[in-house]
């Protein structure tokens, strides 16, 4: 019998054929029949238009659990196995997705734990009353190419994806929980945006899925990387490590993490020893290059952001080079992970610190995991298999039999039930493995939240009252058959509470709070791990106060209760400053010990600085001290020495004065003319007494006292001895003239007497009596100078070198000051001499003085001794 729908169409393939322009006018019910119309041919005659338009480029091979026969279907994505198989790429067959190995018991639990809360969720009858959810998980093996094959069939609904086509009549897809790993999801986000599909991961952490231009439906339940990267920066520098390494996973996920530590760590003064790769794809020449870094290097602080499937191998080879005395910081990845707790690790990864996501108790969540059927499904098998050590396949544990027997022969009881072959019936509970442990449920924790995040927003979407929707005139979704951009907007807008925790959920702008519990590893006697909270961190808090941190709680990989020491260089005490190696990080220099006269008060000083011009730095260079103030002192040994010298000499000249003054009448005292004796002597007396002015700190009345006491001493001085030098000098030519002329009469009288002799004249008396009628002669018992004379050329010359001393004084005028130049850490106090150039024209002066005296008295150097001063008197100048 022909349905409308096959009548439909056979009219409209054939109107088409003539013209096309009919599909413009066709009614909605008419359309519908048109469309059921095609799937029935294309079901009736699929292989054969498969085989003449389309092929099939490849197989994908998946291991999934499914339960589509529900109201609304939930997709999953764990990486049940560890790295994809390698298998033979001979390009000669169909090519077929490979298979998957390295089965994860720690994923594997995530997997229950979904299956788990949906059914949790089914059973409750306050969420969802009325919808049962299914589920569609896929194992994307922790590699990006099986999480796009699960992602491309799980958006199809059929093993073979076809891209932009949903094959599957099934229940509604919902949501993808998942796909675990960074790049996994980024991936996976990358096509669900395309179809504004909706994406709830429980480990991708990576900063780079915060852009909602790049992936507008992905949302997570792990607070993001960007979070962790500043809480551990903050880690570092609470501890005030400045050196440390970094370790990160080639993935997006190491590659973020560790970037966004790095600027904030560098920025704060920490310096990076080594940065090294982790491949997803390991080798052993990487591996062992990267363990002959962190040996060689003195970094003590190891920061690691990396999957626990990609650092197993790293771990491993450092337990075999015995790598000790380091302190691991570990991401969330794998701070909790069993992959990483080997035996024998307690040496290596003793004291590792490291933040670990909001942790929780999930009632009734280890009986599920211990209620499992062997042989529900392929994975369980496999688990199976891996747990107890044994296989599901008869053949093959015969074949393992055989070969394990010394001839190669089993026996018939061995043929029954060969060695090796799993019952069934092994107990879960004895297992001691991380599938079985719950008392480290955070991860887990997260991919529970996930999933009442999804039921949630079909609750509020099967509950949106008619007319009051938010979408097109506030219409609502049908549960039955909505779009996925429809859940979500849900998605984006749910709040609720978790059951048994009651932490309270939603997203901002598809991110949660970033909350971290900050957790050391604490090692037993026995060698078992202990995971010990010892912090946390709210990224929700004042910055100030987003960390907290018990350090008398950390056990650390030494045996010293203190945090270990990460430096390149240790920190310069005050009295040095930093000197930066050349070609290093700034956190390797030399302590240089600052210079003389310079200090430095604080720990790490770039710079020294200078001490004030009347301080100077003490030993230590740690404080600038006043200089010592050094003086020509009374007390000390020279300024004594000074002060007796100077008092003898002013005591022997006073003496001098007394004699004069008791013989003040005497023809001697009276032929040196007194007053000028006495200022002769006064100016002696003042010029020995003005060295002591020189004593003493120095004071502007005694410097200027100084210079002009002894530059007018020395002036009246000379000056007296140049006034009696002039009267001497003129005495000694006036007896010159008065010898010449008598050695003159003399031998005038011989002549005559000589004459007389010869002309026998008898009466002819000769004497050598001179003419007193000659006037031509020079007396020189009068002087041509007076005393007058003498005492205002003493006074004028000395009053010059008054007026040059006062204008000197006037103008630039001599001044204490504090020589620091000669010796550093002394100030000499001294008198500066105000101008050079007047001191040097004024003992200039006195020197000209000094030198007419003493040519005054060369010159009269012949006068004779027996010259008797007294005024008007004469001079026996006879001969005998």
């Amino acid at each position: 019998m022909e349905t409308p729908a096959a009548r439909t169409l056979n009219h409209l393939l054939s109107a088409t054929a003539r013209d096309p322009l009919p599909l413009a006018y066709l009614t909605s019910m008419e359309l519908n029949h048109f469309l059921l119309g095609l799937c029935a041919l294309l079901q009736a005659y699929g292989s054969v238009w498969t085989e003449s338009t389309c092929k099939l480029k490849a197989k994908f091979n998946l291991n999934s659990y499914k339960d589509v026969k529900k109201k609304v279907t939930v997709g999953g994505m764990f990486s049940v196995h560890q790295r994809v198989a390698s298998s033979n790429r001979n390009t000669s067959t169909l090519p077929v997705s490979s298979g998957c190995e390295g089965f994860n018991f720690r994923t594997f639990r995530w997997t229950q734990t979904m299956l788990f809360t949906i059914d949790e969720i089914n059973r409750r009858t306050d969420l969802l009353p009325y919808t049962d959810l299914g589920y569609v998980i896929y194992d994307s093996c922790f590699t990006i190419s099986k999480a796009v094959e699960g992602t491309l069939t799980y958006l199809t609904g059929q093993d073979e994806a076809v891209p932009n086509y949903r094959c599957g009549s099934g229940a509604p897809l919902a949501a993808l929980v998942g796909a675990g790993g960074s790049d996994l999801s980024i991936a996976t986000a990358r096509i669900l945006g395309l179809y504004h599909f909706p994406q709830v991961s429980y480990f991708s952490s990576c900063s780079a899925l915060q852009s909602k231009f790049q992936f507008p439906t992905f949302l997570r339940t792990i607070p993001n990387d960007m979070h962790q990267s500043t809480a551990m920066a903050k880690l570092v520098l609470h501890f005030g490590w400045t050196w440390v390494g970094t370790i990160a996973a080639d993935d997006d996920y190491g590659k973020y993490g560790i970037k966004e530590f790095k600027e904030q760590v560098e920025d704060a003064g920490v310096c990076i020893s080594f940065s090294e790769t982790l491949s997803t794809v390991s080798s052993p020449e990487d591996i062992k290059r990267i363990v002959d870094t962190v040996v060689e290097s003195t970094a003590k602080i190891i920061v690691v952001f990396s999957s626990d499937v990609n650092l197993s191998p790293l771990i491993a080879e450092l337990l075999r080079n015995n790598v000790t005395n380091r302190t691991w910081i570990a991401s969330e990845a794998w701070v909790t992970s069993a992959l990483i707790n080997q035996p024998g690790i307690s040496s290596v990864l003793g004291g590792t610190l490291g933040f670990g996501v909001r942790r929780a108790d999930i009632p009734g969540l280890r009986d599920h995991l211990l209620d499992l059927d062997p042989y529900a499904d392929s994975l369980t098998e496999e688990f199976w298999e891996t747990a107890f050590n044994c296989t599901m396949d008869y053949a093959k544990a015969l074949t393992q039999a055989r070969e394990s027997s010394a001839n190669g022969s089993v026996s018939r009881a061995g043929r029954a039930v060969p060695g090796g072959l799993c019952t069934g019936n092994e107990n879960l509970q004895q297992l001691d493995t991380t599938y079985t442990d719950v008392s480290q449920l955070r991860m887990t924790y997260n991919v529970y939240k996930a999933v009442y995040a999804v039921a949630h927003a079909l609750h509020n979407l099967e509950h949106c009252v008619v007319g009051q929707g938010p979408f097109n005139k506030n219409s609502c979704a049908d549960i039955t058959n909505f779009e996925p951009w429809q859940l979500m907007y849900y998605l984006k807008n749910v709040r609720f509470t978790v059951p048994h925790t009651g932490e309270e959920i939603y997203f901002n702008n598809g991110e949660v709070a970033g909350y971290y519990d900050i957790i050391n590893w604490q090692f037993g006697e026995d060698g078992e791990v202990t995971y010990v909270t010892v912090g946390n961190y709210n990224g929700t808090d004042p910055k100030t106060a987003r960390m907290s941190i018990w350090n008398s709680s950390i056990v650390w990989n030494s045996e010293e209760y203190e945090p270990p020491r990460s430096v390149c260089s240790e920190d310069c005490t005050p009295g040095t400053r930093k000197g930066i190696r050349q070609g290093e990080p700034v956190c390797c220099f030399d302590c240089i010990p600052c210079a003389d006269g310079e200090i430095s008060n604080i720990t790490n000083a770039r710079e020294c600085i200078q001490c004030g011009e009347d301080y100077w730095s003490n030993e230590a260079r740690d404080a600038c001290i006043p200089k010592i103030i050094e003086f020509l002192a009374f007390g000390e040994p020279l300024g004594i020495t000074l002060i007796v010298i100077s008092a003898f000499g002013a005591l022997i000249t006073i003496g001098v004065g007394v004699v004069f003054v008791i013989n003040l009448g005497t023809p001697l005292v009276n032929a040196n003319d007194p007053l000028l004796s006495f200022s002769l002597l006064f100016s002696l007396v003042v010029t020995f007494l003005c060295s002591i002015v020189y004593l003493g700190k120095p004071h502007p009345w005694s410097c200027m006292t100084s210079q002009v006491g002894l530059a007018l001493g020395f002036a009246l001085c000379l000056s007296s001895l140049m006034g009696k030098s002039v009267v001497l000098m003129l005495r000694a030519r006036a007896l010159k003239a008065i010898r010449i002329r008598a050695k003159a009469a003399a031998k005038a009288a011989k002549a005559a007497a000589e004459a007389a002799a010869n002309s026998g004249s008898p009466d002819v008396i000769v004497t050598n009596t001179p003419n007193p009628a000659d006037t031509s002669g020079v007396n020189p018992e009068v002087d041509s100078l007076t005393f007058g004379h003498q005492r205002l050329m003493a006074a004028v010359a000395t009053l010059i070198q008054a007026v040059a001393c006062t204008v000197w004084l006037i103008i630039i005028p001599p001044h204490p000051v504090k020589n620091t130049a000669a010796q550093n850490v002394k100030i000499i106090l001294e008198c500066d001499v105000g101008s050079v150039v007047f001191i040097c024209c004024i003992f200039a002066y006195d020197i000209l003085l000094a030198l007419l005296a003493f040519v005054f008295a060369f010159t009269a150097r012949k006068l004779e001794d027996h010259f008797r001063g007294e005024r008007g008197g004469g001079v026996a100048l006879g001969t005998r």
